[in-house]
């Protein structure tokens, strides 16, 4: 999952260098504290007495939202700490295997079942933190935090641990030696727009999260779960006690054909794949209703997403009026595309028909990714019809000077 924690690493590590964030730091909240501390029970069950009190706090409520958020964060964390997460090659593939999990020393045998339910954990957790925005309507609402502070207890040992903090877990992740006193400074106001642009950022989620359990992967967990897991229970238990005749590094190549080969998924719950797609339509309704407020602001205050004559937290990322516009016609064509009106172009040039991607989730089949990259997979969504404008993705590469798919994570 491109989850909020990672996505803000991999915006923070692409667009710039985490040790040039100074800035002057705001007053401290009784909601960043949460963070700091890693009071994630406490602080939800502080602010929703206090929501309880005045319903209409909707800074308030903000301030849950986050520390509900922080607080599916470390569960997940934990959750792949306790069954031993691997670190190697192929869990760098997926974003929610990249978060920087502590080796477990004793960890704990881990089952298909189990997998699916670390998925189902973190689906309700983004659905609790949907639910706590949706209510905030005021436009005004502003909230400052210093997120590289946070902390969080990766292990479940009940301590905070020196490199159990936002800023260290950067460093960890990306490479780039980020600094405590640049944490310490640096600082984001959260805004109305910024608030939409969350609750597009957890149906973002929640649409990957459940294309995955739409699926039956068990197949392939059987087989390789071990490139995952330090103890997966499988009928091929010799499967974790070293490689085989094909090794490269400390990975069996026959492993990774194995897993490419098992990427042959049939459809189990298909109703998921209908989410993901009412997901997906609320991410795009959301992005435009995120810029329509981002658009109206006066203020300049440590802007996250900046206007056009505004001055955002993030160095050298400035934002043109021309990204907006081109922003705004890709969610045009991605609604269109979502809703079977546009075709999605073929990569075999010897078909002049277009995929309807409307089918895809409401249509499934088993997904085999060997022959959707060859393309035979494809072929019962193909129709005979208007296709999405390939001048609206060139267009796209220029306003964002070839880096569209960098500020698209932070776009959202």
């Amino acid at each position: 999952m491109r989850f909020f924690v990672c996505s803000l690493l991999v915006i923070l590590t692409v667009i710039f260098p985490f040790t040039s964030l100074v800035k002057s730091a705001p007053p401290t909240s009784d909601i960043e504290q949460y963070l700091i501390n890693a009071q994630f029970q406490q602080g939800e069950k502080a602010l929703v007495a206090k929501l309880q009190q005045n319903e209409s706090n909707d800074n308030t409520r903000l301030g849950l939202g986050v520390v509900q958020l922080m607080g599916a964060t470390q569960r997940l964390m934990q959750s792949l700490y306790r069954y031993g997460l691997q670190q190697n090659g192929i869990t760098q593939f997926f974003p929610i295997l990249r978060l920087p999990v502590p080796e477990n020393p004793k960890p704990q045998p881990v089952t298909y079942k189990d997998a699916r339910n670390i998925l189902q954990d973190l689906l309700n957790d983004l659905t609790q933190v949907k639910n706590t925005l949706e209510p905030i309507k005021d436009n005004q609402v502003k909230l400052s935090l210093r997120l590289g502070l946070t902390r969080m207890d990766f292990n479940a040992d009940g301590k905070l641990e020196e490199n159990e903090t936002f800023w260290k877990t950067f460093s960890l992740l990306t490479g780039i030696q980020a600094t405590e006193k640049a944490a310490q400074n640096f600082a984001i106001t959260f805004d109305a727009g910024d608030v939409i642009w969350l609750k597009g950022y957890c149906n973002l989620l929640s649409a990957m999260t459940q294309v995955v359990l739409a699926y039956d992967e068990s197949k392939a967990f059987d087989s390789t779960a071990h490139l995952i897991f330090a103890k997966p229970q499988t009928p091929y238990q010799f499967l974790t006690n070293g490689t085989g005749a094909f090794v490269f590094g400390n990975t069996d190549i026959s492993d990774i054909v194995a897993l490419i080969h098992l990427i042959n998924f049939p459809v189990a719950e298909p109703e998921r794949l209908t989410a993901a797609m009412q997901h997906l339509k609320t991410v795009t309704a959301l992005s435009r209703q995120s810029w329509n407020l981002i658009l109206a602001e006066t203020d300049n205050d440590r802007e996250w997403l900046p206007n056009p004559r505004q001055k955002g937290v993030i160095p050298n990322a400035a934002v043109s009026q021309e990204m907006i516009d081109s922003w705004l016609k890709f969610l045009n064509e991605a609604d269109a595309s979502l809703a079977g009106k546009k075709l999605i172009p073929f990569w075999r040039k010897a078909e002049v028909r277009g995929i309807n991607l409307n089918k895809v989730f409401t249509q499934p089949r088993e997904f085999d990714l060997v022959l959707w990259v060859q393309g035979t997979a494809v072929a019962p969504y193909l129709e005979f019809g208007k296709q999405t404008d390939t001048g609206t993705w060139q267009r796209l590469l220029q306003a964002f000077r070839g880096q569209f798919f960098q500020f698209a994570a932070w776009f959202n």
